[in-house]
C-alpha cells in the first residue's frame, strides 16, 4: 500500500527542482531517495510523469506516490521488550533518556538490543516514513552517548519534527566532561567534519569532503585533570561533538574512539578507579526543546544524567570541597 501526496506549488517556490522540492516537502526523505520516485514514475506535474530535473512553476500540482514499508515492517526491527525511560508521551511524540550502549537503530551486524525495537515493542505506532529499519527516528544520539531523544508516532509529526532539525531551530544542551582545563570560560568551535579517509567508521577535521559545523561551550565547572562543560550545538553532524572536543586538544573522557589520553599518575585513586570502571564517553544529552507538531507550542525536556556519571560528578565534587575545606 502505498501514500499519496499533493501539493500546489506557490510563488516563492517556483523555479525550484521538483526533486528538492519534494525531499523538503516529505522529509526526512532525501533528496537521493525522492529520486528513486522520479525513476519508478511515482511522481507527476499536471498529470505528466515528472523528471527529477523539473523547474516547478507557480499553480504546477505536484503529486508523488510513496511506497509504505512492507507489511509487518520486513526487513526492519521486531519489537523487543526492553525497559525504557520515557520522559513524556502522547499521540504524537515519545521523549526518551536513551541509556548508553543501547542503538538507536538496527545498523551493520546489529539487529537486536536497539531503541527502534523496545518502542515498537511498547506502542506499536510509529511514523512510517523514512527507512523501514528506522521508524519513527528524526534525530540520534551515538549508540554510548546518553540522554534525552524524541520520536515520532505519526507521519505528520515526522515532517514537522523533521523541518525543524533540519533548520536547526531545535534547543539542544549536552553536558560532558572532558579532560583537561579549558583556557577560556566559552567560546565556539567552528570546524568543519567529515567522514574520515583511513577509517569509514570516524569523522575527523582533516577529512577530504567537509561540512561546517558549529559548537558552543561554557564551562560549567574545573576539577583536576577535568572539566565539566555546557555543549550547544548549532549543527548536527555526525560524531560532532566529539570530533570537536578531541580537535581542541579536550576529548570527552572514556571515549574509546576519540579519546586517547591516559589517567595521570597523579589523579586521585579513588576518581582514577571510577573512571577506569565506565564504559561509555562521559557525554549526556541534558535538555532537548522544539515546537510541539500539533499544539504549535514550545516544549521542552530534561533527562537526567545516567548514574555512573553522576557518581563521578559527586566524587569530584566531594574532592573538591575536601581541598576548599583543609
Amino acid at each position: 500500500m502505498e501514500r499519496t501526496h499533493t501539493f500546489t506549488v506557490t510563488g516563492d517556490q517556483a523555479s525550484a527542482r521538483v526533486d528538492v522540492f519534494l525531499a523538503e516537502k516529505l522529509a526526512p526523505l532525501t533528496r537521493s531517495q525522492a529520486r528513486t520516485l522520479f525513476e519508478k514514475g511515482l511522481v507527476t506535474v499536471d498529470g505528466a510523469p515528472a523528471k527529477a530535473s523539473h523547474r516547478l512553476r507557480a499553480g504546477e500540482v505536484v503529486v508523488a506516490r510513496v511506497p509504505a514499508p512492507p507489511e509487518g515492517r520486513e526487513g526492519g526491527p521486531e519489537p523487543e521488550d526492553l525497559p525504557l525511560d520515557i520522559l513524556y508521551e502522547d499521540k504524537d511524540i515519545i521523549v526518551v533518556n536513551k541509556p548508553a550502549g543501547m542503538a538507536v537503530h538496527p545498523g551493520a551486524g546489529r539487529r537486536s538490543g536497539t531503541l527502534v525495537g523496545a518502542l515498537l515493542h511498547h506502542t506499536g505506532e510509529l511514523s512510517g516514513i523514512g527507512a523501514p529499519d528506522r521508524p519513527g527516528i528524526v534525530h540520534r544520539l551515538d549508540k554510548d552517548t546518553t540522554g534525552s531523544l524524541v520520536v515520532a508516532k505519526n507521519d505528520d509529526a515526522h515532517r514537522d519534527l523533521a523541518r525543524q532539525f533540519k533548520a536547526h531551530s531545535t534547543r539542544r544542551r549536552y553536558v560532558a566532561l572532558v579532560w583537561g582545563d579549558l583556557s577560556c570560560d566559552e567560546g565556539t568551535i567552528d570546524l568543519a567534519i567529515g567522514r574520515d579517509a583511513s577509517d569509514r567508521k570516524k569523522i575527523s577535521t582533516r577529512a577530504r569532503r567537509k561540512r561546517r559545523a558549529v559548537t558552543r561551550y561554557r564551562v560549567l565547572r574545573r576539577y583536576p585533570h577535568l572539566t565539566l562543560v555546557e555543549l550547544r550545538p548549532e549543527t548536527g553532524r555526525t560524531h560532532q561533538l566529539r570530533v570537536h572536543l578531541a580537535s581542541t586538544g579536550h576529548p570527552v573522557a572514556c571515549d574509546p574512539v576519540y579519546c586517547k589520553r591516559k589517567i595521570p599518575p597523579a589523579m586521585d585513586k579513588a576518581v582514577a578507579d571510577m573512571l577506569k570502571s565506565i564504559k561509555h564517553q562521559l557525554l549526556h544529552a541534558m535538555d532537548l526543546g522544539f515546537i510541539h507538531p500539533s499544539t504549535g507550542e514550545p516544549v521542552e525536556f530534561t533527562a537526567g544524567m545516567p548514574p555512573d556519571m553522576q557518581r563521578l560528578i559527586d566524587l569530584l565534587e566531594e574532592r573538591c570541597s575536601n581541598r576548599e575545606r583543609g
